[in-house]
C-alpha cells in the first residue's frame, strides 16, 4: 500500500525544481534550507516561475506559498487551458493515503470532466505505486432520492459515471456519501464536484491536520504540484515534485 512515508524514503532523483515564495513566513526557505538539494531554487516572480518551467530550465514547479490568483492564471495561459484539473494526496493521522478530486471550487462539474480526471489520474497513481481502486461520490445515499434535485442530480451522475467507468475497465463503485468508507476503502477518491472535494480537502487538512502532500496538476505536460499558502512544511510537496519530475526526463 503506498504511503507518504514511501515517498518520502527513496532516494531523490536529479531534477530541477522551483518552488515560489509569497510571504515573509521562511516557510520555503526552511523547507528548502532543510532538503539540502541544490538543485531546488526559490522564485518571487510567478511568471519567471512558469516561464522556467515551460521552457525547461527546471523540470517541476511548486507554488509554495506563492498567491494563487496570479500564479494560476498565468500558468493556465501558458499552458493553454481553460480550468486547471488537480489531484491532492492526502494521508489522515488514523488511515491510509489516498487520492482525491476534484479539489477546486471550479473543476469537476460534469460527469465528462470527472471522467477526464479519473483518465488521467489512474497513470500517475500507478507511478507512484499507489492502487487504482475508485470510489466515486454523491450527495447522498441512494434511499435519498426524491428528497432535493440537486442531491438527485449528483447521485444519478455518480451511477452514470461509474457505469462508464466500469465498462471502460476500471475498478470503480458508487460510494455514495460515504466518505467515512471510501477513504477506509478506495485509492482514489471523486467528490461530487468541486467544492464538495475542496470542502473535504480543507476540514481533513486544516481542521483534522491530515498531511497533504500537495495537488499536481493533470491536464497540462508540466509538472506542476500546487500547495496550500497555510502549510508549514513544503519538503514533502518538493520531493513529489521532483518523482513525477523523474519519468519526463
Amino acid at each position: 500500500m503506498f504511503t507518504v512515508k514511501d515517498l518520502l524514503q527513496t532516494d531523490l532523483p536529479d531534477v530541477r525544481v522551483g518552488i515560489g515564495r509569497g510571504t515573509d513566513s521562511k516557510h520555503v526557505e526552511n523547507s528548502v534550507h532543510a532538503l539540502n538539494v541544490k538543485t531546488v531554487k526559490i522564485y518571487d516572480d510567478p511568471e519567471l516561475l512558469v516561464d522556467d518551467l515551460f521552457s525547461g530550465r527546471i523540470d517541476a514547479a511548486v507554488r509554495g506559498d506563492m498567491p494563487s490568483s496570479e500564479l494560476l492564471r498565468i500558468l493556465k495561459e501558458k499552458a493553454g487551458v481553460k480550468e486547471l484539473e488537480r489531484l491532492v494526496i492526502m494521508e489522515p493521522k488514523r488511515g491510509r493515503t489516498f487520492f482525491m478530486a476534484p479539489v477546486g471550487i471550479d473543476e469537476g462539474w460534469t460527469i465528462e470532466e470527472k471522467h477526464n480526471i479519473v483518465v488521467k489520474a489512474l497513470p500517475l497513481m500507478k507511478k507512484m505505486g499507489a492502487g487504482t481502486k475508485i470510489a466515486v461520490m454523491s450527495g447522498g445515499r441512494k434511499e435519498d432520492k426524491g428528497r432535493n434535485d440537486t442531491v438527485d442530480r449528483t447521485i444519478e451522475d455518480a451511477e452514470k459515471l461509474v457505469s462508464v467507468l466500469r465498462k471502460e475497465g476500471y475498478d470503480a463503485y458508487d460510494a455514495e456519501i460515504l466518505i467515512e468508507d471510501a477513504v477506509e476503502e478506495a485509492d482514489l477518491i471523486i467528490a461530487p464536484d468541486g467544492i464538495t472535494g475542496n470542502l473535504i480537502f480543507r476540514t481533513l487538512h486544516f481542521i483534522g491536520d491530515a498531511v497533504a502532500l500537495g495537488a499536481p496538476v493533470l491536464n497540462i505536460d508540466k509538472v506542476f504540484v500546487d500547495t496550500s499558502r497555510v502549510k508549514t512544511d513544503y519538503m514533502d510537496s518538493i520531493i513529489l515534485a521532483m518523482k513525477l519530475a523523474e519519468g519526463k526526463r
